[in-house]
């Protein structure tokens, strides 16, 4: 029901005479519609959140009784005060103000989203096997309120959004103000417009205005409202449609012709644009393994069931890398086959010995041998890269098919490093490069075999709805974010994290450093839903969680992608496609760290007793590198991109250890004292300062209404 639908019978029940002409003049006007989209904008959603502490001045619903599957009380209550367990609640209706008392353990706390809110994030564990490189994070949370928070931590800083709205089928598959959405529902189409306008005008906030891409899935549901929608939220965007073939079987639609393709948006903001990569979209046949034009260094360390040292002993080597510079000072000699690396082989002084052995001690093979490793490092054709806090130097080199390019002059030397690599990049004209079609047929994008049976090797045995293809998502983010290796992505509806995954394999292919912020709820399906109700459980319960989405599917997905493993602990089974063609169960070196939206307090934060739920918040938008400041005992902490001073007396030390390190980005100084904190942040140049809690507070009070 629309909001002036629901004033209307408020008003019928005061003053039916004056509800009754309102409405006959209301409804020619409801005729009248002005050029371009128009829709009822509902009244804000409101979200319930199971597992949060009930507090007096909270607004609630009261839960059905343990076991019913009813609608139950709709209505808000206010929580008027609590003791021993209960509390008690009123709401105000037409006939004035009702009042009981309630067990606490049978309300839930209801956040509407006209409300400001003040969010937390409770860290819940993390991944780590990529050394320096950025967390990708994953929030479980109502993407809505998570986007305000991202707008604390990422306004105009993300490169590209990637998001797979629900379809709105009309078959339950998704929620507004916590009812799921019937095929039947009058106001399903502007509910759902309702629904998408609010995230998408903060998403806005979050791209950067002059180079970055909006993409949106749709199915032709909803694919005409969606793309004047867009058209009136991104009114100084280019907006561009393609056709994506994701069945080529097809899937039955009854009455009407057999669906085997979705639809994609891209919303450029700026200067962004596609970039021409070797990846034909137009090609159903995905038999030749084209590698991306932006891709040239490939790890030297050979991966697969080949990759063994016992395949070929020649190609087990030493590489001694000065531990200073990062410079091959050296290339030692094949040991005999069944001799090991040990003290024995010492590396010359000042260097550290690489030997081809996997993170789990398996000795394998470089991808050359002696004689061809020292000729390409001679002319430029092996790099050395960053020191990773294990100790290692990743080496990657050139195929033999990009030294033809470069000599051809198809990838262009632009010189050489302080390592002696050459530095290469691909020639802007470079004929190997294709600009995407707005159709897109690759046997790669068929979301059956490599949606739902990928997710199923990941997570054996847990089933979830049409997961996106892995390759389609990658595709469509290549095109964006090839020459962005530092690129921030974000999928506010993330599933089963198909989105991240897909960020990983692009990393992988380049070496780059992306990081991709995946937010999903804890949500059930409609049919679990019921069932655990009928278990006698509640959302919030342990037993009712487990089944969540976040939990069961997207933590476990990222898990299961970057270590190798099922979350049974089984090494997965299979191989990556296409593109980069390795075993699922090397994993990736990547870290991802996940986190649950909380909802503080306001004069808890102001009065700096709610640190260890905005610490992550701090670290986040320093850039998600390195450790997490999550206490500040001594007054003052300093971590790998930025620094906390709390204890003001002690800002010469502070700033004496900000001008120490390197790479520290945002320097945040908890303080009421504004003449204070503008002489600290004087005293900091070069750095970003950010004035605790002041600002933020200020950016969650102006984050409502939208």
């Amino acid at each position: 029901m629309s909001r002036l639908s629901e004033l209307l019978r408020t008003l019928e029940q005061l003053d039916p005479k004056l509800a009754k002409d309102l409405d006959d003049e209301i409804r020619p006007l409801q005729k009248r519609l002005p050029f371009g989209l128009n829709f009822e904008r509902h009244a804000p959603e409101a979200v319930e959140l199971a597992g949060h502490r009930i507090r007096k001045g909270n607004k609630v619903r009261v839960l059905p009784p343990r076991g019913s599957t009813d609608r139950g009380d709709q209505r808000l209550w206010h929580v008027d005060s609590l003791s021993g367990g209960i509390a008690e609640v009123s709401t105000p209706n037409s006939e004035g103000r009702t009042t009981q008392s309630v067990p606490v353990e049978d309300l839930i706390l209801v956040a509407e989203f006209r409300d400001h809110i003040y969010p937390g994030l409770r860290p819940g564990g993390s991944v780590e096997r990529g050394a320096d490189k950025p967390f990708h994070t994953v929030i479980n949370g109502e993407n809505f309120h998570v986007l305000e928070l991202l707008t604390f931590t990422h306004e105009h800083s993300v490169d590209a959004i990637y998001i797979d709205p629900p379809y709105n089928t009309g078959s339950r598959d998704w929620k507004y103000n916590n009812d799921y959405v019937e095929g039947d529902d009058l106001y399903r189409h502007s509910k759902w417009l309702a629904f998408m306008e609010r995230r998408l005008k903060l998403a806005k906030r979050l791209l950067k205005p002059d180079n970055s891409v909006l993409i949106v899935t749709i199915d032709e549901k909803e694919y005409l409202r969606l793309g004047l929608l867009l058209g009136q939220v991104f009114d100084n965007a280019r907006i561009q449609m393609a056709s994506i073939v994701i069945n080529g079987q097809g899937s039955a639609r009854q009455m009407q012709m057999s669906r085997v393709d979705e639809y994609a948006y891209f919303v450029y903001l700026g200067e962004a644009k596609p970039t021409a990569v070797a990846v034909e979209t137009l090609q159903s046949d995905d038999s030749q393994s084209q590698v991306g034009a932006e891709r040239i260094w490939f790890p030297l360390i050979r991966g697969g069931k080949s990759g063994v040292r016992a395949k070929s002993n020649d190609s087990f080597f030493p590489i001694y890398v000065d531990d200073d510079t990062g410079r091959i000072r050296d290339v030692g000699y094949p040991l005999p086959p069944l001799e090991h690396p040990d003290d024995s082989v010492p590396p010359p002084d000042g260097c550290v010995s690489i030997w081809p052995i996997s993170r789990g001690g398996i000795e394998g093979r470089w991808q050359m041998s002696r004689a061809e490793f020292i000729s390409r490092l001679e002319k430029g054709y092996i790099r050395v890269g960053g020191k990773g806090k294990n100790g290692r130097w990743p080496i990657t080199y050139v195929r033999a098919g990009t030294i033809a390019r470069i000599e051809s002059g198809e990838v262009v030397v632009q010189g050489r490093d302080d390592r002696g690599a050459l530095i290469l990049a691909n020639d802007p004209d470079n004929p190997r490069g294709r600009t995407p079609k707005t159709v897109w047929y690759r046997k790669s994008h068929n979301a059956g075999t490599y949606g739902t049976d990928l997710l199923n090797s990941l997570t054996p045995g847990r089933d979830f709805p049409f997961p996106k293809s892995l390759y389609a998502v990658e595709d469509a983010l290549r095109f964006f974010v090839s020459d962005k290796p530092n690129a921030v992505v974000l999928d506010f509806f993330s599933g089963s994290g198909t989105t991240a995954h897909a960020v990983m394999r692009l990393n992988k292919q380049d070496g780059g450093s992306r990081q991709c912020i995946s937010v999903t709820n804890n949500e059930v399906s409609a049919e679990e839903h019921a069932k655990l109700r009928r278990q006698g459980l509640r959302p919030g319960d342990p037993e009712w969680e487990q089944w969540g989405i976040c939990d069961y599917i997207t933590k476990p997905r990222i898990r299961a992608a970057i270590t190798g493993l099922t979350p049974e602990g089984e090494p997965i089974k299979g191989e990556y496609k296409f593109i980069d063609e390795f075993p699922m169960s090397d994993g990736f070196e990547e870290n991802a760290a996940f986190f649950t939206l909380s909802y503080e307090s306001p004069w808890m934060i102001e009065a700096d007793k709610a640190f260890a739920a905005i610490a992550p918040m701090l670290w986040l938008r320093a850039g998600a590198v390195g450790e997490r400041i999550d206490s500040l005992e001594g007054g003052w902490a300093v971590a790998d991109s930025y620094g906390v001073l709390k204890d003001l007396d002690l800002a010469s030390d502070f700033i004496a250890e900000l001008q120490r390190r390197q790479g520290i980005r945002i320097a945040y100084v908890v303080t009421d004292d504004d003449g204070r904190y503008q002489q600290v942040a004087s005293e900091i140049p070069g750095i970003e300062t950010v004035r605790l809690y002041e600002d933020y507070l200020r950016n969650c009070e102006s984050t409502g209404d939208i």
